[in-house]
Protein backbone atom coordinates (compact mmCIF):
# COMPACT_ATOMS: atom_id res chain seq x y z
CA UNK A 1 0.00 0.00 0.00
CA UNK A 2 0.94 3.45 -1.01
CA UNK A 3 0.84 6.67 1.43
CA UNK A 4 -1.69 7.58 -1.15
CA UNK A 5 -4.21 4.92 -0.20
CA UNK A 6 -4.30 7.00 3.25
CA UNK A 7 -6.28 9.65 1.14
CA UNK A 8 -8.71 6.76 -0.76
CA UNK A 9 -12.39 6.55 1.14
CA UNK A 10 -13.56 2.67 2.39
CA UNK A 11 -14.18 0.66 -0.72
CA UNK A 12 -18.00 1.34 -1.84
CA UNK A 13 -18.23 -2.38 -1.55
CA UNK A 14 -17.57 -3.01 2.11
CA UNK A 15 -19.69 0.01 2.78
CA UNK A 16 -22.33 -1.18 0.89
CA UNK A 17 -22.57 -4.74 3.27
CA UNK A 18 -21.14 -3.30 6.27
CA UNK A 19 -24.77 -3.49 7.89
CA UNK A 20 -24.42 -6.91 7.98
CA UNK A 21 -21.72 -5.97 10.55
CA UNK A 22 -23.42 -5.13 14.26
CA UNK A 23 -22.14 -1.72 15.82
CA UNK A 24 -19.80 -3.22 18.70
CA UNK A 25 -18.76 -6.60 16.29
CA UNK A 26 -15.00 -7.43 16.44
CA UNK A 27 -13.80 -7.02 13.34
CA UNK A 28 -10.68 -8.07 11.38
CA UNK A 29 -9.24 -5.93 8.90
CA UNK A 30 -6.52 -8.40 7.02
CA UNK A 31 -3.36 -6.64 4.88
CA UNK A 32 -5.35 -3.15 6.44
CA UNK A 33 -2.22 -0.79 4.79
CA UNK A 34 -3.66 2.62 6.21
CA UNK A 35 -6.24 1.55 7.54
CA UNK A 36 -9.35 2.78 5.22
CA UNK A 37 -11.54 0.31 6.20
CA UNK A 38 -10.04 -0.20 10.38
CA UNK A 39 -10.85 3.67 10.49
CA UNK A 40 -14.41 2.82 9.04
CA UNK A 41 -15.73 0.39 11.01
CA UNK A 42 -14.25 2.26 14.40
CA UNK A 43 -16.08 4.87 13.27
CA UNK A 44 -19.31 3.37 13.44
CA UNK A 45 -18.43 1.29 17.33
CA UNK A 46 -16.77 -1.82 16.36
CA UNK A 47 -13.62 -3.59 18.12
CA UNK A 48 -11.06 -3.72 15.01
CA UNK A 49 -8.19 -5.53 14.88
CA UNK A 50 -5.75 -4.61 12.18
CA UNK A 51 -2.99 -6.49 11.01
CA UNK A 52 -0.59 -5.78 8.34
CA UNK A 53 3.70 -6.00 7.97
CA UNK A 54 3.82 -2.39 7.37
CA UNK A 55 4.86 -1.08 10.84
CA UNK A 56 4.67 2.83 9.28
CA UNK A 57 1.28 2.27 8.44
CA UNK A 58 0.42 0.35 11.52
CA UNK A 59 1.69 3.39 13.94
CA UNK A 60 -0.88 5.74 11.69
CA UNK A 61 -3.69 3.68 13.45
CA UNK A 62 -2.36 3.46 17.07
CA UNK A 63 -4.07 6.66 18.04
CA UNK A 64 -7.52 5.41 16.40
CA UNK A 65 -10.23 4.54 19.27
CA UNK A 66 -11.45 1.39 18.76
CA UNK A 67 -8.65 0.12 17.09
CA UNK A 68 -5.66 -2.69 18.24
CA UNK A 69 -2.97 -3.09 15.50
CA UNK A 70 -0.73 -6.17 15.44
CA UNK A 71 2.14 -6.05 13.07
CA UNK A 72 2.55 -9.53 11.10
CA UNK A 73 4.00 -11.24 7.94
CA UNK A 74 0.94 -13.24 7.06
CA UNK A 75 2.42 -14.56 4.00
CA UNK A 76 5.97 -15.36 6.18
CA UNK A 77 4.71 -16.48 9.86
CA UNK A 78 2.21 -18.11 11.17
CA UNK A 79 -1.19 -17.19 11.45
CA UNK A 80 -0.99 -15.18 14.86
CA UNK A 81 -4.94 -15.38 15.35
CA UNK A 82 -5.35 -19.25 15.70
CA UNK A 83 -8.06 -19.74 18.14
CA UNK A 84 -9.94 -16.39 17.86
CA UNK A 85 -13.02 -15.75 16.24
CA UNK A 86 -14.19 -12.39 14.50
CA UNK A 87 -17.70 -11.46 13.98
CA UNK A 88 -16.14 -9.77 10.49
CA UNK A 89 -13.52 -10.44 8.55
CA UNK A 90 -13.00 -7.74 5.92
CA UNK A 91 -10.29 -7.92 3.07
CA UNK A 92 -9.40 -5.74 0.31
CA UNK A 93 -6.30 -5.62 -2.80
CA UNK A 94 -5.20 -8.54 -0.91
CA UNK A 95 -4.78 -12.18 -2.17
CA UNK A 96 -2.74 -14.79 -0.65
CA UNK A 97 -4.69 -18.17 -1.39
CA UNK A 98 -2.88 -20.05 1.73
CA UNK A 99 -4.89 -18.38 4.52
CA UNK A 100 -8.29 -18.39 3.01
CA UNK A 101 -8.67 -21.50 6.10
CA UNK A 102 -7.29 -19.68 8.52
CA UNK A 103 -9.93 -16.74 7.61
CA UNK A 104 -12.72 -19.26 7.56
CA UNK A 105 -11.89 -21.03 11.16
CA UNK A 106 -11.54 -17.24 12.50
CA UNK A 107 -15.26 -15.89 11.00
CA UNK A 108 -17.34 -16.31 13.95
CA UNK A 109 -20.82 -19.10 13.08
CA UNK A 110 -22.99 -16.00 12.70
CA UNK A 111 -19.84 -13.37 10.98
CA UNK A 112 -19.83 -11.46 7.53
CA UNK A 113 -16.88 -11.89 5.32
CA UNK A 114 -16.47 -8.92 3.37
CA UNK A 115 -13.83 -9.66 0.49
CA UNK A 116 -12.72 -7.28 -2.58
CA UNK A 117 -9.00 -8.09 -4.66
CA UNK A 118 -8.01 -8.22 -8.18
CA UNK A 119 -8.64 -10.60 -10.57
CA UNK A 120 -7.79 -11.75 -13.76
CA UNK A 121 -7.80 -9.32 -16.68
CA UNK A 122 -6.44 -7.00 -13.94
CA UNK A 123 -3.07 -7.15 -15.97
CA UNK A 124 -4.38 -4.93 -19.01
CA UNK A 125 -4.69 -2.09 -16.64
CA UNK A 126 -1.38 -2.19 -14.42
CA UNK A 127 -0.60 -3.90 -11.29
CA UNK A 128 -1.09 -6.37 -9.50
CA UNK A 129 -0.04 -8.52 -12.84
CA UNK A 130 1.16 -11.37 -11.53
CA UNK A 131 -0.87 -14.17 -11.40
CA UNK A 132 -0.34 -15.30 -8.14
CA UNK A 133 -2.09 -12.10 -6.99
CA UNK A 134 -5.13 -12.19 -9.35
CA UNK A 135 -8.37 -14.33 -8.47
CA UNK A 136 -9.28 -16.53 -11.16
CA UNK A 137 -12.83 -17.09 -12.56
CA UNK A 138 -15.36 -17.31 -9.50
CA UNK A 139 -12.46 -18.64 -7.57
CA UNK A 140 -13.68 -16.57 -4.14
CA UNK A 141 -17.32 -18.92 -4.91
CA UNK A 142 -14.96 -22.30 -4.54
CA UNK A 143 -12.65 -20.95 -2.04
CA UNK A 144 -15.77 -19.87 0.24
CA UNK A 145 -17.06 -23.35 -1.28
CA UNK A 146 -20.43 -24.57 0.91
CA UNK A 147 -18.70 -23.51 4.32
CA UNK A 148 -20.81 -20.02 4.21
CA UNK A 149 -23.87 -19.07 2.68
CA UNK A 150 -22.98 -16.29 -0.41
CA UNK A 151 -25.06 -12.87 -0.28
CA UNK A 152 -23.54 -11.59 -2.78
CA UNK A 153 -20.44 -11.83 -5.54
CA UNK A 154 -19.75 -9.84 -8.23
CA UNK A 155 -16.66 -9.96 -10.85
CA UNK A 156 -15.93 -7.92 -13.62
CA UNK A 157 -13.89 -4.46 -14.78
CA UNK A 158 -14.35 -1.37 -12.67
CA UNK A 159 -14.20 2.53 -12.84
CA UNK A 160 -12.87 3.66 -9.28
CA UNK A 161 -9.74 5.00 -8.53
CA UNK A 162 -8.92 3.08 -12.04
CA UNK A 163 -9.75 0.69 -14.26
CA UNK A 164 -9.46 -2.39 -12.56
CA UNK A 165 -10.76 -6.12 -12.77
CA UNK A 166 -11.50 -7.11 -9.31
CA UNK A 167 -13.78 -9.63 -7.48
CA UNK A 168 -16.08 -8.82 -4.56
CA UNK A 169 -17.61 -11.28 -1.95
CA UNK A 170 -19.71 -11.35 1.23
CA UNK A 171 -20.95 -13.93 2.71
CA UNK A 172 -21.87 -14.76 6.67
CA UNK A 173 -21.74 -17.32 8.46
CA UNK A 174 -24.46 -20.50 8.67
CA UNK A 175 -25.34 -19.30 11.95
CA UNK A 176 -26.89 -15.97 10.60
CA UNK A 177 -30.29 -15.22 11.09
CA UNK A 178 -31.99 -16.02 7.43
CA UNK A 179 -32.35 -14.40 5.11
CA UNK A 180 -29.89 -11.40 6.02
CA UNK A 181 -30.92 -7.86 5.11
CA UNK A 182 -29.80 -6.70 1.69
CA UNK A 183 -28.69 -2.82 1.20
CA UNK A 184 -30.66 -1.16 -1.19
Amino acid sequence: MSAHDALLPPSRWVVRFSALVADGARVLDVACGQGRHSRWFAARGCRVVAVDRDTAALDRLASVPGVTTVSADLEAHAWPFEGEKFDAIVVTHYLHRALFPDLLRALADDGALLYETFASGNEAYGKPSNPAFLLTDGELLTMVGGSLIVVAFEQGRIEAERPAVVQRLVAVGRLRPWPPELPI
